[in-house]
């Protein structure tokens, strides 16, 4: 992702949200991705009320049934339980991972960034060099192997994700708060003898977590990525606990009997993160003002 397509800052007021809002209103694909997603959140949130079976119950009697069962709209995963249920409750855990760890990694990144870019100098140097050294791992590989130093379990997996995107986040935080900064009405705060706490809370929070936020959004795609692929391997989610990536792995030996069955949590994931990803992308054209 282009991140000086995201670190403009921009002065807010209530006139330009009404005007963010407007512009997404009037995007047909933002709004597609935007209902596939509040779909899907429902579809987690009211999951004992709609999913037809009790998703970890099964019978070897029933493994492996066809898209189409009478009973099974959606077949049967190599246990015999009901892929409909395990999907819909599998939204829960997936939606649960791919979010939190960009919500935690917002609040710790954006405060090391905002921190070391108001604050400069040697404080910003070692902050940044500290945060590089996580930085210059691939993500992937950065998160395997701490979920694989801490240990399997969600907790650790979680720990492990945000640790992946707090080093991104507050690249991204710095850059924008150090080009706010030097801006005149900031100068100008400063002249007047206003303390630093108040700069960064009256000038400087309205006009960097914008941008912050839009980087952040496009990172729970990615997040939702890891967080299936942790579980796939092992170091996420453990069983019987419904999720798409642990169906997966589950359901890996299954590709050659059922397919259509074996491939629905993967397209599952494949939806949800293309939703964030098109959402994330209108917002950010949305926020642009020079639209």
């Amino acid at each position: 992702m282009n991140e000086k397509a995201v670190i403009a800052p921009i002065q807010t007021s209530e006139g330009y949200w009404r005007g963010v809002l407007r512009r997404l209103s009037r995007d047909p694909v933002a709004m597609i991705a935007f209902a596939i997603i509040l779909a899907l959140i429902l579809m987690a949130v009211f999951a004992p009320y709609i999913a037809p079976a009790d998703p970890i119950r099964g019978s070897m009697l029933r493994r492996l049934r066809p898209i189409g069962t009478p009973g099974y709209p959606l077949g049967a995963d190599e246990l015999g339980r009901d892929m409909l249920s395990r999907l819909i409750y599998g939204g829960r855990l997936s939606l649960f991972m791919g979010l939190t760890p960009v919500l935690m990694a917002f609040v710790i990144g954006s405060g090391l960034g905002i921190f070391a870019g108001y604050v400069g100098g040697k404080i910003n140097t070692v902050i940044m060099r500290t945060i590089d050294i996580f930085y210059a791992f691939p993500s992937v590989l950065l998160a395997v192997a701490l979920s694989g130093a801490l240990g399997a379990g969600i907790t650790n997996a979680l720990v492990s994700l945000t640790i992946v995107f707090v080093p991104q986040i507050t690249r991204v935080a710095e850059a924008v708060t150090t080009q706010v900064r030097n801006r005149d009405y900031v100068e100008a705060a400063r002249a007047s003898g206003a303390s630093g706490f108040t700069i960064v809370r009256v000038h400087v929070l309205g006009n960097v977590l914008s941008p912050i936020f839009v980087y952040a959004t496009s990172l729970i795609s990615v997040a939702m990525i890891l967080a299936s692929g942790l579980s796939f391997l092992g170091l996420g989610v453990k069983p019987p606990e419904p999720e798409w990536g642990l169906m997966l792995n589950t359901l890996r030996t299954a590709i050659y009997v059922n397919p259509m069955v074996a491939a629905l949590p993967g397209a599952m994931i494949f939806i949800t993160s293309i939703s964030f990803n098109l959402l994330s992308d209108s917002l950010r054209s949305a926020m642009d003002v020079r639209q």
